[in-house]
């Protein structure tokens, strides 16, 4: 396992700065409340130079810890949400910048949403990473941090330990893919779910989950089907069976899946057992026969055919190509 997703605490940590946006700050917290609520024990601590900040938009914040008083360290999640910049030289408190730095050099995850990526650039924490802000900054952004790789057209970007997100709203892209990488996608799933989120993913992502890609609906039948699905994959299905659960006709519930995903039931459930297989081979040393069977395929045989068809390489290719060598 990477540094990446190891040893995580389940604490994150917010530096609220002056004039922070509020959306910056409430959509990303909600995800991992949410998150938290759903069983992702997530722990969220607000700290800032003083105990109170006036946010961007006039809401006074209060009670919050004392910067001097708090460590972030390993295994923790840093948020910087982005406040509103004023353009002048000292875009961020030096004291800010000095308990960032720390807190990465310490082993925490450090992200941040929009302009809170300029407090990560002033703390020298994006020399040499690829990265992204809000649009109207990325210029700003090449000219004052040189050796940051700053990326366009993205929704967010992971590098080390380190992820931005551009404007505004992506921050709950990013906060449900920090979600995802901690606990998997069923949890970011029901996380969007309980927020009625219509899922984004990064264009430039290798793969979106089949577990995500296709909840952007609000139809709760369709939804209890999936989650149905998911929870049972090594179980056998019938149509009629999935029906009930919707209740539904299993010519309604194919109608009303299919128009909420664009695939059938049945479709949809051989994509979940793929993805799941998929994640056990690479991830495991199960053999491939007890991989099939947690999945609900048939036999060994059957997960090889349908994973060289769908991956393009049989499963010890698959598992052995996944894995740094040594």
């Amino acid at each position: 396992m990477s540094d990446v997703t190891s040893g995580r605490t389940g604490r994150v940590v917010v530096l609220v700065l002056p004039e922070v946006n509020l959306l910056d700050l409430g959509g990303p917290v909600q995800v991992f409340d949410a998150a938290a609520h759903l069983g992702g024990c997530y722990r969220l601590e607000y700290v800032a130079e003083t105990g109170g900040v006036r946010s961007a938009q006039g809401l006074e914040l209060a009670g919050l810890q004392a910067l001097a008083a708090t460590q972030a360290g390993p295994g923790d999640l840093v948020l910087v949400p982005g406040p509103r910049l004023t353009g002048s030289d000292r875009l961020v408190s030096s004291a800010a910048v000095r308990w960032l730095r720390d807190a990465y050099d310490a082993g925490a995850r450090v992200a941040s949403v929009c302009s809170g990526a300029a407090a990560l650039g002033e703390a020298g924490l994006l020399d040499g990473r690829a990265c992204t802000t809000h649009w109207s900054l990325t210029g700003a952004m090449r000219e004052r941090y040189p050796a940051a790789r700053v990326r366009e057209a993205a929704l967010y970007v992971h590098d080390g330990r380190i992820s931005t997100s551009a404007g505004i709203s992506s921050g709950i892209d990013l906060a449900l893919s920090l979600v995802e990488r901690d606990h998997g996608p069923e949890l970011a799933a029901a996380v969007a779910r309980e927020l009625v989120l219509y899922l984004r993913r990064d264009g430039d992502a290798a793969q979106i989950s089949p577990f995500l890609r296709y909840r952007d609906h609000v139809q709760p039948a369709v939804h209890r089907v999936q989650d149905h699905l998911a929870q049972n994959l090594d179980a056998p299905h019938s149509l009629d069976e999935l029906a009930a659960v919707a209740h539904l006709s299993p010519r309604g519930l194919t109608r009303a899946f299919t128009t909420a995903t664009g695939i059938t039931p049945l479709a949809y459930q051989r994509r979940l057992r793929l993805e799941r297989a998929r994640a056990l081979l690479t991830d495991t040393d199960l053999t491939v026969e007890t991989v099939a069977a947690r999945c609900g395929f048939r036999d060994a045989r059957q997960l090889r055919r349908l994973v060289t068809a769908s991956f393009g390489i049989p499963p010890s290719r698959l598992r052995t190509q996944s894995r740094p060598a040594g």
